[in-house]
C-alpha cells in the first residue's frame, strides 16, 4: 500500500521542499499540499508564496492555504481528500480535528533527536549549545507539541565548522530519506513506536529550542569565546548573531556571520577590540578572544573583515557592547 496511500503534505519553508519532491518524483500518491497563505512583503508589498507552494504548483498538486486550520471550509476540503497519511514538515501546530483525520496516522519530521530540542529552532540551538551531534526524528502527532511517539530517529554529527546553513542542508537530506522510510513503514502497518517519556527517563535534563528573537541572538561578550563562536555559527547565515559597534561617531548595529575563537588569557574588558587595522579584528570575551571573519554593518553589504578594515581606521577606538 505504501505508494497508493493517499498523502496530504503540510509544510512551508525550503526545509520542507525536498521531502515533498522525493514523494512526488518516486510516485507516491500526494493528493494535497497545505502551506501558509501568501504574504505581502518587500518595498512594493508584492504577494510572495512559500517555497513549498512554488514546488507544489510546478508539480501540479492541489494546494490549500488556510488562514485558520480550524476553518470549516478547510476542514471539509481535507475530509474530501480521504487521507491515509498526513506528513508534516516545518509547519504550524495542528488542531486535533486535523491531525486525527487520517486513517493511518499524522507524522511530523523534526530537526533534532527528540526528546532533545523540542521547539521552533532545533538546528540552531544544537550548534549554539556546542553539541557534537544532531539528527532528525519522525513521530506521530498527539495533543502536545513535539511529544508524540517516535517512529524513527537518525543521527548526524556536527562538524566544528558547521553553521546553521550547512547543518540544515545535511539534516534536510537525512530527513527526506526518513520521511520516505516512515511513509513506507506506516503504510505497511508493521511498526512499533517508542515513547518519548521512556527516553526522557534515561536522559535527565532535556534541552529545548525556543523561538529566536532579538534578545537571544544578541552576543554577550562576557561569555567564553567558544560560546560566542557557537552562537555565531548557530545563527549563520540567518538570522545572524548581532552586536553594537560603539565608537567616537556613535553606535552602529553589526551582524557577525563567521568567527574563530582562541582561549588565550587576557586582562581586557569584554567587548574590547584589538586590531592591526589591516587583516584582523578580534574581540575580547569573558574568556579568550573571538577573531571576526565576516561581518555586516547596518546599511552596508556583508564583507570579510579585511575588506571592512580598508575603510575603517582606528578600530581599537571602538568596542562591542
Amino acid at each position: 500500500m505504501s505508494k497508493s496511500a493517499r498523502i496530504v503534505y503540510m509544510g512551508t519553508p525550503g526545509f520542507a521542499v525536498m521531502p515533498l519532491q522525493r514523494l512526488v518524483e518516486n510516485g507516491y500518491n500526494v493528493v494535497g499540499v497545505v502551506t501558509a497563505p501568501d504574504k505581502a512583503s518587500g518595498r512594493g508589498l508584492q504577494l510572495n508564496c512559500s517555497e513549498v507552494k512554488k514546488y507544489a504548483e510546478s508539480a501540479g498538486l492541489k494546494i490549500l492555504q488556510p488562514v485558520s486550520l480550524k476553518d470549516e471550509i478547510f476542514i471539509e476540503e481535507l475530509k474530501k481528500l480521504n487521507i491515509d497519511i498526513m506528513v508534516v514538515v516545518a509547519f504550524r501546530m495542528l488542531p486535533k480535528i486535523v491531525w486525527s483525520m487520517p486513517k493511518i496516522a499524522t507524522f511530523n519530521l523534526h530537526g533534532s533527536l527528540l526528546p532533545e530540542y523540542r521547539g521552533a529552532a532545533p538546528i540552531n540551538w544544537a550548534i549554539i549549545n556546542g553539541e557534537k551531534k544532531s539528527g532528525v526524528t519522525t513521530f506521530v502527532l498527539d495533543e502536545e507539541i513535539d511529544t508524540g511517539s517516535i517512529v524513527y530517529r537518525e543521527e548526524c554529527p556536527i562538524d566544528e565548522n558547521d553553521n546553521f546553513g550547512t547543518l540544515h542542508d545535511k539534516l534536510q537530506i537525512i530527513g527526506t530519506d526518513l520521511v520516505i522510510k516512515t511513509v513506507d513503514t506506516l503504510s505497511k502497518g508493521e511498526y512499533s513506536l517508542t515513547l518519548q517519556s521512556s527516553l526522557e527517563a534515561q536522559m535527565g535534563d532535556i534541552k529545548t529550542a525556543p523561538k529566536l528573537n532579538k534578545e537571544n541572538t544578541k552576543i554577550d561578550w562576557t561569555k567564553s569565546s567558544e560560546s560566542v563562536s557557537n552562537l555565531i555559527r548557530g545563527l549563520s547565515p540567518y538570522p545572524c548573531a548581532h552586536s553594537i559597534l560603539s565608537g567616537p561617531k556613535g553606535e552602529i548595529p553589526i551582524k557577525i556571520f563567521s568567527a574563530s575563537f582562541c582561549r588565550t588569557q587576557h586582562q581586557h574588558k569584554p567587548g574590547t577590540i584589538l586590531s592591526d587595522n589591516k587583516s584582523f579584528l578580534k574581540v575580547a570575551c569573558g574568556e579568550g578572544f573571538c577573531n571576526l571573519l565576516e561581518v555586516q554593518l547596518s546599511g552596508k553589504k556583508r564583507m570579510m573583515v579585511r575588506d571592512l578594515l580598508l575603510g575603517f581606521r582606528e578600530a581599537e577606538k571602538h568596542s562591542m557592547i
